[in-house]
């Protein structure tokens, strides 16, 4: 898959999935196309809707699924806006969500998600689009990058580290890796370490990208569209968006979702369909080994009523 990492938990999947047919199925966070591929392979007559946010990902999607694009819609797209109207008419026979940063994007220094010396702060999945890292630290409140840093890095000393970014942007703008990384160390008083600083840019990063946003709206939307039947697979890679999905899945699981002061039912009465993974389904030692990106993903599942 050259820069882009290989498909993560594939034969889980397709497991879960199950395409077959002539069935329409969306990869919604498509990368290098692996887990396209995959169902493409596993299904001769099934399509594949491929969306990404990141136009470098389609591209490189493009040109390696090239033998198979008949079979393929390529959209440039965030996948909760990446329904046209027949989709949404028509319906998803599956869905999947391979979330998080790829490989390609932290590799590439140009695209500013690494904590390596000397890169320029972007962070954008789409870097074409919206507001870069060094925007987002230059412009938001002293109360936003907190709670940022307290959220979505779970940083103890967010307040501090907040008020540290505050007074060093008075004087010099955050432009690098290096600038940042140096707001952490004086925040700690020592060195970061590696997960010190893995933390606070995947804190950034999330911001930057409105991922949970995203994923907030995203899920719903995907399962309205859904066909009876069909299953939706997510793959997250840290415990915010994993918190999402799950909350998400046994909601739309329950028959019943009136406030517990209510003595009556009054809401839907019955589930929307079924969670198929009762605990999120991890890599083997065997994939982790030969895929070490893949170590902290996690699967979940779940199908919509029939």
């Amino acid at each position: 898959m050259d820069s882009y990492h290989e498909p993560v938990l594939g034969a889980e999947v397709l497991q879960l999935l199950e395409p077959s047919d002539a069935g329409l199925y969306l990869d919604g966070t498509v990368g290098g196309g692996g887990h396209t591929r995959l169902i493409l392979e596993r299904c001769p007559e099934c399509r594949v809707l491929a969306v990404d946010r990141d136009r470098d990902a389609i591209e490189h999607a493009r040109n390696s699924l090239a033998e198979l694009a008949e079979r393929v819609r390529f959209r440039h797209a965030r996948f909760d806006q990446a329904l046209s109207e027949d989709e949404s008419r028509d319906g998803l026979d599956g869905a999947l969500l391979d979330l998080g940063v790829s490989s390609h994007q932290i590799d590439v220094e140009a695209r500013g998600f690494t904590f390596a010396r000397g890169v320029a702060l972007d962070m954008r999945m789409d870097a074409a689009g919206g507001p870069d890292a060094r925007s987002f630290l230059a412009d938001a409140s002293e109360e936003r990058l907190a709670q940022v840093f307290r959220d979505f890095g779970e940083e103890p000393k967010a307040r501090r580290l907040a008020r540290e970014v505050v007074k060093r942007r008075a004087t010099a703008p955050l432009e690098s890796s290096d600038d940042l990384v140096a707001a952490l160390a004086v925040t700690l008083g020592r060195s970061p370490t590696m997960r010190d600083k893995a933390r606070i840019f995947q804190a950034v990063r999330i911001a930057v990208n409105e991922e949970l946003e995203a994923l907030e709206r995203g899920l719903p939307a995907i399962r309205e569209v859904m066909n009876d039947g069909a299953v939706m697979v997510v793959i997250s890679y840290h415990s915010l968006e994993d918190r999402l999905v799950k909350n998400a899945f046994r909601e739309w699981s329950l028959a019943c979702v009136c406030p517990p002061e209510v003595m009556r039912c009054v809401c839907r009465g019955r589930p929307l369909g079924e969670t198929l993974t009762k605990k999120p389904v991890r890599p083997s030692e065997q994939e982790m080994r030969t895929n070490p990106r893949a170590r902290s993903a996690r699967l979940r599942a779940w199908r919509r009523a029939a």
